[in-house]
């Protein structure tokens, strides 16, 4: 684990040859076809022939909830160890990685006609489901921003479907079977800042808005889920003619780095974590984590 641009794909992969590895990935957006250079997606040819389980698995149009990530990742996961290799599982997508391990309550499936009305309802007066949410389910409310429409939104959709309070994490059923090692990259931040600016001149130069473009000329709207990510969305804009190509990349970056500190923030709640604090392409950090995964394994 750890924040956007640290190295994590690229030490997942030293990590994965060195010890008879398959990786799982654990990035919500890597989920999605077609959505390659603005999500870092390990192209085929850079995998070394090392499986990976979870990538390009959904049409854009698809939606695909913590809990169905869960299931799916659990699955991989055993299917991988029964093969008597080791589960590498890479990402930086907390709440994935949370249902992962601690498991989700039991939950309603999504209800596409509640969450139009309620998607309509935040469109034409913004924070309205957040104040909504923060009527019926004040506890739930005080823990998602009420920028965070998406979770603000499910968290509603599961309280009007069931009509009662919002299950407690404690029903939750945790993932066991296996013993865990989590390890952590954290580059020191003024680094971490400069990958970050880098990645997103590349990303640019790398053809994220041509890319953007041919998925819209495939038939696509804009308005799905995958479009709302850093880099896609601003890309967007750009082809919309809502703002340059300069400062598509500029407002890529500041989000990109934001969103890197909330990363980094959600992880360390984590006190299992082993940190390394360097960038995943390092070859001291990979060194280092390779030392650990081998003496947890003979542990």
């Amino acid at each position: 684990m750890g924040p956007t641009a640290s190295g994590k794909s690229a030490l997942a992969l030293r990590v994965a040859a060195a010890f008879s590895g398959e990786i799982v990935n654990c990035d919500a957006l890597q989920l999605y076809r077609g959505f390659d250079i603005g999500t870092a997606k390990t192209p085929a040819g850079a995998r070394r022939g090392i499986p990976h389980h979870l990538l390009d698995v959904l049409d854009p149009q698809m939606s695909f909830s913590a809990g169905d990530y869960a299931r799916a990742a659990r699955e991989a996961i055993a299917g991988i160890s029964a093969r008597g290799r080791l589960p590498v599982v890479v990402g930086g997508s907390g709440f994935y990685l949370r249902g992962l391990l601690e498991g989700l309550p039991a939950l309603p499936t999504r209800d596409e006609s509640l969450r139009a009305r309620l998607s309509a309802r935040e469109q034409r007066l913004p924070g309205a489901l957040h104040r909504l949410l923060r009527r019926l389910e004040p506890a739930a409310a005080a823990r998602i921003h009420r920028h965070d429409v998406q979770k603000v939104m499910r968290a509603l959709e599961v309280r009007l479907l069931t009509r009662a309070a919002l299950p407690a994490p404690s029903t939750a059923i945790p993932f066991d079977g296996f013993r865990l090692l989590l390890m952590g990259l954290a580059p020191e931040r003024r680094l971490l800042a400069e990958a970050i600016a880098a990645r997103t001149r590349r990303m640019f130069q790398g053809g994220v808005i041509e890319e953007v473009r041919g998925l819209l000329e495939q038939g696509l709207s804009g308005e799905e889920k995958p479009f709302e990510s850093l880099g896609y969305k601003q890309a967007l804009a750009h082809l919309r003619g809502q703002m340059s190509r300069e400062q598509a990349i500029e407002a890529t970056e500041i989000a990109t780095r934001q969103y890197a500190k909330r990363q980094l923030t959600w992880f360390r709640h984590d006190t299992r974590t082993v940190w390394l604090a360097g960038f995943g392409s390092e070859a001291s950090i990979a060194e280092a984590a390779i030392e650990r995964v081998r003496k947890f394994l003979t542990e």
